[in-house]
């Protein structure tokens, strides 16, 4: 058995996408047991267990391997319709699968990729994550690109140095009257509400250990999304560390105040599958240009 057939790694695709065998069920326009029994036939056909059945389904490291094949082939059926001129409104927009820290999908990233909406016929699903652990989503076959601080390259795939995003500690005035009146010391910083993204956000930690302030531990609040993180900051919740592109408009009017320490750097690069495909050339092309344009350099 030296094939693997398109249309059962394509199912397996679909039900990891969605997450659910009812969900890819709906998708394909088959019933749930039609899902399960491909995923069977697959499974039996390689000899290796494909999924593991949680919920979320998530691939093991031979289905994600089936996955990459499966998403590369979907690139390739995109790129051969367009060639032949039929990727017109009547063609399957292909599925482009993207992970992307929350910081660069709340500023600047959206924008290359509505240029690239208007101009190839493609719907994205985007995948959330630290700029740490995106790059796991391109080794496991769940995306095919990905904004990531790691500079090196995962295995079969090419690296693109976008620039640096620019975090500052910042809080409101009447935070920083209330807390740190005496000024910005190991003490203030113990007490003083932090704001944290979620746990494994550590930027705030980093700017703590070069200010000098290894060891405390202060109250921390956990806002999981990057526009109401920053409108906490806003409000006074706490204090943490911003983006230029969140902070700069609130420190201009006086919303916002910067709490000293040096401003820590975030280098980001662009991973993407090395395929030759001129539809994930485009995707580069775009977001690189734009990371590049927009980022520190």
């Amino acid at each position: 058995m030296n094939e693997i057939p398109l249309d059962l790694a394509e199912t397996l695709a679909a039900a990891v996408d969605e997450g659910t065998f009812e969900a890819a069920a709906r998708r394909l326009h088959i019933t749930p047991s039609a899902v399960s029994q491909r995923i069977k036939a697959l499974e039996g056909r390689l000899g290796r267990v494909l999924l593991v059945r949680s919920k979320p389904i998530r691939p093991t490291e031979a289905g994600a391997a089936v996955l990459r094949f499966a998403r590369q082939a979907a690139t390739l059926a995109h790129d051969t319709l367009t060639e032949l001129g039929m990727d017109d409104g009547d063609a399957v927009r292909a599925r482009v699968p993207l992970a992307v820290n929350a910081d660069s999908l709340a500023t600047w990233f959206v924008e290359p990729l509505a240029r690239l909406s208007e101009q190839h016929p493609v719907v994205f699903d985007l995948h959330r994550d630290d700029q740490g652990f995106t790059a796991e989503l391109l080794e496991s076959g769940t995306v095919i690109g990905a904004v990531t601080s790691q500079t090196r390259a995962v295995g079969g795939c090419r690296v693109s140095p976008l620039g640096a995003m620019r975090y500052e500690a910042v809080a409101t005035p009447g935070f920083a009257a209330r807390w740190f009146g005496d000024g910005v010391d190991a003490h203030a910083l113990g007490r003083a509400p932090v704001v944290d993204f979620d746990r494994r956000d550590e930027l705030q930690n980093d700017w703590l250990r070069a200010y000098g302030s290894v060891t405390v531990s202060p109250p921390r609040h956990y806002v999981p999304a990057s526009q109401d993180f920053a409108a906490a900051v806003l409000a006074g919740m706490g204090w943490a560390m911003l983006p230029s592109f969140q902070s700069a408009s609130g420190l201009a009017s006086g919303a916002l105040i910067r709490l000293g320490g040096r401003p820590l750097d975030v280098p980001l690069h662009w991973q993407q599958w090395n395929l030759s495909s001129p539809l994930l050339d485009a995707i580069a092309s775009e977001i690189v240009d734009t990371g590049r344009r927009v980022l520190r350099r």
